[in-house]
């Protein structure tokens, strides 16, 4: 029997209804709408389409999206000095900076100035501390907030299930492992380096793939009836010269032995600007609330 395969477009789009709801409530209540703007440098045109795309999905929820366009040749003190006057905005409820950065720009400085109340990326050391240490306030990278939303679709059952993240990003993996920790799962991070890795993956009951390979996890390392999150993105060239986007994961074989399975396109890719309007509206909440 193949598996179910968890529709990621439609699910974002039922998030997306609960933050339309959330905008317009939060509008009547305070008298303004939550703001989130996206910052770019350069511009390469799949940046510009992917930041285009977030500031349309912020008005299509009711919320005000701008982004920034800066020259590639910025200077790192004028990429600095904008995100000052964005941290002291208080109509801006929202800040990202598109990754990645030009050479020569400081991403770590660049992305530990944005005010972590405003960091909707979940990338700051404060909301990843908050996160690692289980206190309440954190916002959460939306890529492994999404992830958490397909378990929940997949009806997985996380207490005491052995859970392997294979990925230790800071944006992707690290965070996805301690969501899994704070559900109560036993959790193995595993990488490329680690031994015996289909083994390793053999073990789980939900299995996260999110190492930038494409295809490497292949079906005789899934566990029959595992809840399999593809996170991976990858162009695969074709024989004709042209290209496919794949996962991480070997969907067609995988999809035999999984109980669940997400599929690229279509999985976790459209969760991440799903809750990336989500964790607008919440720091718009919690800042409004503080004032």
């Amino acid at each position: 029997m193949s598996a179910r395969i968890l529709d990621g477009k439609a699910l974002a789009e039922t998030v997306r209804a609960e933050v339309r709801r959330g905008v317009d409530a939060f509008r009547t209540r305070y008298g303004r709408v939550p703001g989130l703007d996206v910052v770019l440098v350069g511009e390469d045109p799949g940046s510009v389409v992917y930041t285009r795309n977030k500031e349309k999905a912020s008005n299509e929820v009711g919320m005000r999206g701008k982004l920034h366009v800066l020259p590639v040749s910025v200077s790192e003190e004028t990429l600095v000095a904008r995100l000052r006057e964005l941290n002291a905005d208080p109509a801006i409820d929202g800040i990202l900076v598109q990754l990645p950065l030009p050479k020569g720009i400081d991403a770590v400085r660049v992305l530990d100035l944005i005010e972590p109340s405003k960091d909707v990326d979940g990338f700051h050391p404060m909301n990843a501390g908050f996160l690692a240490l289980g206190r309440p306030g954190a916002l959460v990278a939306c890529t492994p907030a999404g992830c958490m939303r397909l378990l929940s679709l997949a009806d997985a059952k996380l207490e005491g299930a052995n859970a392997v993240v294979v990925g230790r990003s800071n944006i992707v993996g690290k965070p996805m492992a301690q969501l899994l920790l704070a559900a109560n799962a036993t959790v193995t991070v595993a990488h490329s380096k680690t031994r015996d890795l289909p083994g390793v993956c053999r073990q789980a009951d939900v299995l996260v793939a999110a190492v930038g390979r494409a295809q490497m996890v292949r079906g005789d390392w899934i566990k029959p009836g595992a809840v399999v999150i593809d996170v991976g993105m990858n162009r695969l060239a074709l024989p004709d010269g042209k290209t496919r986007l794949v996962g991480d994961v070997a969907f067609d074989e995988a999809r035999e032995v999984a109980g669940s399975i997400t599929p690229v396109p279509g999985g976790v890719g459209p969760m991440t600007i799903a809750m990336l309007l989500a964790n607008t509206l919440e720091a718009a909440t919690r800042r409004q609330a503080r004032h």
